[in-house]
Parts: structure tokens; C-alpha cells; sequence
């Protein structure tokens, strides 16, 4: 992207954000905001989480106020996915509202999850996640309402169905984003083919596409879901660049890839009914991959038994999908073709740091390190620390993130870091690559803490069997079992919580509690430790950050650190 088209998505969201910055804190009128806001979440601790969060948030003036935000928790048992999420937050919008729901635009934010590919997010949530952005302080939340912000008012009732780990940026100029026909209407983004991969991608009518203006309404064939490479050229979905179309890719070929979709009223309803056919659920399902491949006039069954993306083989799921598929069979997939825009997905550690440190354009496209008197080369790479108190002498190397910490007198930080919610002592020395996280629990009647620590390129979803194949396990990009024995310990040592048919990083018991944050940095806790979390206390300690002025709340200069 040329330095132009950057300033263009830059220029289109400031306004976006200029908007938002009006409504924080208001009380909003009909017709200015959305109607309702909801937040899934995977269980009721989390749920509670995000309820206390909001709490705070409206206190504070952070979000606009006079319409109702709700979060609405999984049933409890198998994980059922953002497609089960969506269909019972339906149901419970349907139970809570009534006929009423057929007026209201609802945005619903995909938030659950135990964010394990971003553990700073796992405790409150990654749609908590603090951006540097904005006085107060921005988080995901504030940066999704802010970028959706136009959407409201040209949008009929119905549900803008979105995740709480990305960002969509768009420039269409003069015009608006219009959601207004019946079926699914979502949201396509020029991508390069790579990408597609790891995505849904769209394909269309080639008689369709001009991609000579911002944005063009078209409707999908059929819906490609992480397709591979060969897929989406014997699909007909990979596209060519001709003069001045898609400018805001270098690639000659690319794909239009998804992110955020619109649901209107009466499919939502149709989308309930489905849900009665299904019954309970007991697979996970998803709202992209397997809604959307059973839209548009060339949908065919195939797909549902598919489940090389399938990160838990149930037995039932391939026949739930062809439910699904049968059910939501010839109901449209409209697309907004967005020319000129970006996607950027921030839900993991090494995607954290980039963003925040290392980007150029989205440094400039969101208008992030906007400090009044700080001037800040966007071309390099910057140290970010937010909401915390870093005392003089300490030293953030470039590509390190410091957010909601106290850092004594002499801190060294390595680059490539990322510290989230630590009291450091002072002349301490933070490695390089590496992830901290002091969680504060609840054990025994007793406030303690307990801090996590893994290299950032550390595996926490990675499995094995059992114990007893703990060599498959990486920790610190090094063999876990290297690890234990470099501590004194054995295999037989290492505690597992839950089912210890699958092992993981994420339920070793690692990590020994502690009784003050200082002294919990340098030792670790048991990783269900999240089971425990004291949430009120780990909020109160991120408001006394927040509320006091003398913390600066953005990135600075490395020299200044």
C-alpha cells in the first residue's frame, strides 16, 4: 500500500472516530446507535467478567449509554462455537424482547473463548483488550463501536454479526454502507490469495465484478471456507487487478475475503427455527464457515463433510451441518464488496506485537501513538506501554508491550515481550520473546497471585495424548520435559488439570501462587488458576491505573523510557 491509499483509510476512519468520540459517555437517541449490543461468552465466570467491565466502562464514560449492552454465556456442557453462540443469543434476545426484536438493530460481537493464543486476554476477555488509542484509553470494544459506527443508521433491524478480535477499516468516500436485503449481507475485502486460506472466501459472478469504485454490491455463488490454494482457482475465485481497481493490494491476483455479515430480521427468525430443529447442541459450530457455505445459488452439500478445519471431530457434526445446509438452502449471500479496505485480525501474541509496535499502516490508519508532543517515526519500531506506571531509568526496547504494569525504578524489558498486569521490581531484567501475566486469584478465603510465563512463539493449544507423550510439548521453544529436569523436577512432577487424555500448555500446572504481585513475577501458578480468578480485584487494579493522571496511558519514545 503506496503512502496515499493509506492516508485515504486514515482520513475515512478518523471521521469514524471523531463520531464515536461525540457519543462516549452520551446518552444516546434512537435512531443514533445501535439498539442493542451484545457480547457472547463461553461460560458464566466469563460471563460475569464482561458485565463487570461494561459496569466500569459506563461509570467512566467510555462507551455511549442509554441502550442496553447484554452478554449472554453458553449453555453449560459441550462447547457449541460462535454459530451455537449465535443462535442462543438469538434466542435469548427473542425471549428478553418479544415482536419488539423486529425494530432493533443489534450488534453481536463473538467474544468467548479463553483467548489461549493471547493469554494477557484470557482472564477479562480479548474484546478488553487495550489499543493505544483514544483519552480514555481505548479497548476492542470502544474500536469496534467506533469503526462500525455508520452502520446503524442505514441499516434495517436485524443482527450485524461481527468478532471481537478484528479490525475492518474501509474507505467508500462520499457513500454509505447500506444493509438493507433480505438474507445474509456481508462484508468482502480484497485480500491476497494467502490469506484466503485462513479465511472464507467469496466467490462470484465474473460478469459481476468491475472493482472500479470503492464499494459495489454483488451476490456470492457459494462460499469457500479456508480454502486451499488450488480450491480457489478451480472455484473461479481468485480475481486480477485491472487499472486502478483494488488498489490497496500490491498483488496482481487476490481473493475477497470476509470478516463482519448482516443478518435481517426475518432470517434470524428463520435461524431460530433452526435451532429448534437442531434441538441441544453438543458440537461447535461455526457462524462463518458453516452458515455461509450453505448460502448462495451453487451451495452444495459437500462441504459438510469436510472437517479437515475441525478442531474437535464430534460424530453428529456432519449430520448437524447438513441440517444446517438443507435448512438455510437458496437463502442469499449479498456481498459489499469494500475496494478499498483492510482486515487485520489481532487475536494473537505475535499478531499483538506486530500491530502495535511494528505497522506502519495501521499506526497510521487507526491514528495510533497520537501523543501530543511526541513525535514518533512510524516507519520504525516502538515500544508501546499502556495504562502504566513506568519509573524513570527503565528501558522498553523496541517491539515490547507493557500494558497495565507497574514498572520500578531500572526495569529492563527485552524487545519482543509483551507484559500484561505485572508489578516488576526495580533493576529486574525481562528477556526477550517472552509472555508475562500476573493473574490475581481467589484460594483458600485468600487473595493471592500467581504469574504466567511463556516465549511468545509458544504453542498453548498444542495437545498430546497423555503425560506420558509430554515430549511433543514445547516450553520456552524448548522440550518441556528439558524444561522439568532443568528444574529439579520429573514428568511425574507435573500436575494436569482436567482431562489428562489431552495434555496441553494450557492445563499443565506450572506455576506456584503467591501472595503479593511483586514476588509472583518470579514464580509461577497452576494454569487453572483462571478457574479461580478474583475479577473484581483485577478490575479495581486496572481503574486505579486508569484513574491516575500522573500514568501515561500511550506508547512513547524508546529514548524517553
Amino acid at each position: 500500500m503506496n503512502e496515499h491509499e493509506s492516508k485515504t483509510l486514515q482520513i475515512s476512519t478518523r471521521k469514524k472516530l471523531e463520531r464515536f468520540n461525540t457519543l462516549r459517555g452520551k446518552r444516546v437517541q434512537p435512531g443514533e446507535f445501535w439498539d442493542l449490543v451484545v457480547l457472547t461468552a463461553v461460560d458464566e465466570d466469563q460471563r460475569e467478567a464482561y458485565e463487570l467491565q461494561i459496569s466500569e466502562k459506563l461509570k467512566r464514560g467510555e462507551i455511549p449509554q442509554g441502550i442496553p449492552y447484554h452478554v449472554f454465556s453458553d449453555p453449560p456442557g459441550p462447547k457449541i462455537g460462535n454459530g451455537g453462540a449465535t443462535l442462543y443469543s438469538l434466542q435469548q434476545l427473542v425471549d428478553i424482547y418479544g415482536r419488539t426484536l423486529e425494530e432493533y438493530r443489534v450488534l453481536l460481537i463473538h467474544a468467548g473463548g479463553y483467548s489461549q493464543r493471547l493469554p494477557s486476554a484470557s482472564a477479562l476477555g480479548k474484546i478488553f483488550t487495550a489499543i493505544p488509542l483514544g483519552d480514555p484509553l481505548y479497548q476492542m470494544l470502544e474500536v469496534k463501536l467506533a469503526v462500525l459506527v455508520d452502520i446503524p443508521a442505514h441499516m434495517k433491524p436485524g443482527v450485524l454479526v461481527t468478532s471481537a478480535d478484528c479490525i475492518e477499516l474501509y474507505s467508500v468516500g462520499e457513500a454509505m454502507i447500506t444493509f438493507d436485503r433480505s438474507g445474509f449481507t456481508a462484508l468482502a475485502h480484497p485480500s491476497p490469495i494467502s490469506m484466503g486460506t485462513t479465511h472464507g472466501v467469496f466467490v462470484m459472478d465474473r460478469q459481476e465484478i468491475s472493482g472500479m469504485s470503492d464499494m459495489e454490491y454483488r451476490t456470492s455463488l457459494h462460499f469457500l471456507h479456508k480454502p486451499s490454494v488450488r480450491t480457489m482457482y478451480d472455484s473461479g475465485a481468485v480475481c486480477k487487478t485491472r487499472d486502478s481497481c483494488v488498489s490497496l493490494l500490491s498483488d496482481v491476483e487476490f481473493v475477497y475475503t470476509d470478516s463482519t455479515y448482516y443478518v435481517d430480521y426475518q432470517t434470524t427468525m428463520s435461524l431460530l427455527s433452526l435451532l429448534r430443529e437442531l434441538g441441544p447442541l453438543d458440537c461447535e459450530i461455526d457462524a462463518y464457515g458453516d452458515f455461509l457455505q450453505a448460502l448462495g445459488p451453487e451451495a452444495t452439500v459437500t462441504y459438510t463433510r469436510n472437517t479437515a478445519n475441525v478442531t474437535k471431530h464430534e460424530d453428529n457434526l456432519v449430520e448437524i451441518r447438513q441440517k444446517i445446509f438443507h435448512h438455510l438452502r437458496g437463502t442469499a449471500l449479498n456481498m459489499v464488496v469494500l475496494n478499498h479496505s483492510k482486515f487485520y485480525h489481532i487475536g494473537t501474541t505475535t499478531e499483538y506485537l506486530f500491530y502495535l509496535t511494528e505497522d506502519p499502516c495501521l499506526r497510521t490508519e487507526l491514528d495510533l501513538y497520537t501523543v501530543p508532543g511526541c513525535n514518533q517515526n512510524c516507519s520504525s519500531k516502538v515500544s508501546c506501554a499502556l495504562v502504566s506506571d513506568v519509573k524513570a531509568g527503565c528501558s522498553l526496547t523496541p517491539g515490547s508491550v507493557v500494558e497495565y504494569c507497574q514498572l520500578e525504578a531500572g526495569v529492563q524489558v527485552g524487545g519482543g515481550t509483551i507484559l500484561s498486569g505485572c508489578w516488576v521490581e526495580a533493576g529486574l531484567e525481562v528477556p526477550h520473546g517472552i509472555f508475562m501475566h500476573t493473574l490475581c486469584v481467589n484460594r483458600n478465603g485468600k487473595t493471592q497471585f500467581v504469574t504466567v510465563a511463556f516465549a511468545i512463539e509458544d504453542d498453548l493449544k498444542k495437545s498430546v495424548e497423555a503425560p506420558a507423550n509430554m515430549e511433543g510439548l514445547n516450553l520456552y521453544g524448548t522440550s518441556l520435559v528439558t524444561c522439568l529436569a532443568k528444574l529439579g523436577l520429573s514428568r511425574e512432577d507435573l500436575r494436569f488439570s482436567g482431562d489428562t487424555s489431552s495434555c496441553s500448555l494450557w492445563n499443565a500446572c506450572l506455576f506456584p501462587v503467591c501472595s503479593d504481585m511483586q514476588n509472583s513475577f518470579s514464580l509461577t501458578l497452576e494454569m487453572e488458576a483462571l478457574k479461580c480468578k478474583n475479577l473484581d480485584k483485577m478490575i479495581k487494579y486496572r481503574r486505579r491505573l486508569m484513574e491516575d493522571g500522573d500514568i501515561k496511558k500511550f506508547s512513547r519514545p524508546c529514548d524517553e523510557m
